[in-house]
């Protein structure tokens, strides 16, 4: 469920710099399902959390120098085990999509919700990110009746020549189907 301000009440809070309003008029009506693993292929979400909370230690792998001075965070991430964990409200814009476009329109973080799997693209996800990701996705539908069925998109696809994820890993059919809608 999602109250009033945007936060989902299953998820635990971490709230996040990296957001703003969303432009007057925006309504959202995207939902963007994005992958991260940090370092690559290493599945711990305690790294990921601190990346979208700007807390990263850099001194931990060399990787995490590489993108010290990237300021990102969806609105939600689901880890491996299903757990949920929110940085922005649903009614913020977060910084997720990047240069982005959908339909014409750019910068989909204006009026998109963008939801992080812990994986990788060429790695199956779990059976409970899947169940996590359908109640959440239903419960945003809900709440945002303008994200239907055909505005459900992966990030490869509002940003082609940046980004692959989810990946060929993610069972589109399974989750699509799942939903019912």
């Amino acid at each position: 469920m999602i109250n009033s301000n945007g936060w989902h009440t299953g998820a635990r809070s971490e709230p996040s710099p990296n957001c703003s309003d969303r432009p007057n008029g925006a309504k959202v009506s995207l939902l963007v399902i994005h992958n991260i693993s940090l370092p690559p292929d290493q599945f711990d979400s305690n790294y990921v959390c601190d990346f979208f909370l700007n807390s990263l230690d850099v001194s931990i792998d060399p990787y995490f120098k590489k993108i010290s001075n990237l300021h990102v965070s969806p609105h939600l991430l689901i880890g491996r085990k299903g757990e949920l964990i929110q940085f922005v409200g649903l009614n913020d814009s977060a910084w997720h999509a990047g240069k982005s476009f959908f339909e014409g329109d750019e910068n989909c973080n204006d009026f998109s919700i963008g939801i992080e799997l812990i994986g990788a693209d060429n790695t199956p996800y779990t059976d409970k990110q899947y169940q996590t990701l359908v109640s959440v996705t239903r419960d945003v539908m809900t709440c945002y009746p303008l994200v239907t069925r055909n505005r459900i998109v992966g990030h490869s696809d509002i940003a082609p020549e940046r980004k692959t994820d989810p990946g060929p890993s993610f069972n589109w059919k399974r989750y699509l189907s799942a939903l019912n809608v």
